[in-house]
């Protein structure tokens, strides 16, 4: 069955169609709406396991929806995007330096509520896949605003690592709708008002090749891997290839104008595994664009800001400041 062959299947506005027994056959749904929060704690209720987009041929994409439980009128979000080099981890994980549900927690303490989402990984499908998703991600958001009482005018991107690079990408891309994918809700914006990047790659053609530790990729982990496809993140992302336009098409420098949303970038000054150089090339194309920017260095800081687990609750306060001043509290 091709695909022009299923729309007509799934449509019920084609009154030409041939069903089965001569019935009506519905579409197949999109999405699920949000169903019944969970209270877990005085300040926050949960929606978990959430389907905001479904795919033909591709495993449901998964969000969980934090919301404070205090707010008086709806409130501001922040889409939250994982980390692990586009290869793995999923939205209910934080780095190892972070404390559990710190993120989510502490946005809600804010009066902020907090989507973290899933996305596919590169092995799934290559770029723009992980952009499309979480463009989905952020119509559903706006589709259900009222529903979970939440701003869809005062949307917020927060992510670190690879979870830093695609926030970027949401932060500078809201107005080029060819990047917006199809997948899940429709009619809707799909950009930002505020970025938080933590240590995000914005040059795919300028990182470089990752130094992985003996045993840290044991077989077990790896037996999935096409035989002689590169570990190399990047080149992962992109489908396996090195090329230049490929590698320039999914990384943001190449997307900053002066419409993006303003920025906070957070980077450690020793971070070994993606170099504060690529924090300074995305602060360099946002202050020729005339951005608004601010960037924080933090000492002694390697990736996940190991080595300065003694200022985690500061870099967090840090974050969440920052929205609370760019998108408001109710």
């Amino acid at each position: 069955m091709t695909v022009d062959r299923a729309t007509d299947v799934l449509d019920p506005s084609r009154p030409d169609v041939s069903r089965p027994g001569n019935r009506d056959v519905p579409p197949f749904p999109l999405y699920d709406a949000p169903g019944t929060p969970e209270a877990v704690s005085d300040t926050s209720s949960v929606h978990r396991e959430v389907t905001y987009a479904r795919a033909i041929g591709f495993r449901p994409l998964k969000l969980d929806i934090w919301l404070p439980r205090q707010a008086s009128g709806p409130t501001p979000l922040v889409l939250w995007v994982h980390g692990g080099a586009f290869q793995l981890g999923d939205r209910r994980e934080l780095p190892p330096t972070f404390a559990p549900d710190s993120v989510f927690r502490l946005l809600n303490e804010a009066g902020i509520a907090c989507a973290t989402a899933d996305y596919r990984h590169s092995l799934e499908a290559p770029f723009p896949a992980q952009l499309h998703d979480l463009k989905a991600a952020l119509r559903y958001l706006r589709e259900f605003s009222a529903h979970l009482n939440i701003d869809p005018d005062r949307f917020g991107a927060w992510g670190e690592s690879a979870g830093g690079h695609l926030v970027a990408l949401l932060g500078l891309t809201g107005n080029r709708p060819e990047m917006n994918g199809g997948l899940g809700a429709q009619g809707h914006p799909t950009g930002v008002s505020a970025v938080v990047d933590f240590y995000g790659v914005s040059s795919l053609a300028d990182i470089p090749p990752m130094q992985v530790p003996e045993g840290l990729f044991p077989p077990a982990l790896t037996a999935a891997v096409p035989p002689g496809m590169t570990l190399q993140p990047e080149y992962m992302l992109v489908g396996g290839s090195d090329a230049p336009d490929l590698l320039a098409a999914a990384s943001p420098v190449s997307y900053v104008t002066a419409g993006a949303a303003p920025f906070l970038l957070v980077h450690g000054d020793s971070d070994g595994l993606v170099p504060h150089s690529q924090t300074d090339l995305l602060a360099a194309a946002l202050a020729e664009a005339g951005v608004e920017h601010e960037v924080v260095t933090i000492k002694d800081a390697d990736h996940c800001f190991f080595g300065a687990e003694d200022q985690m609750d500061a870099i967090l306060a840090l974050a969440v400041g920052y929205f609370s001043r760019k998108l408001g509290t109710p």
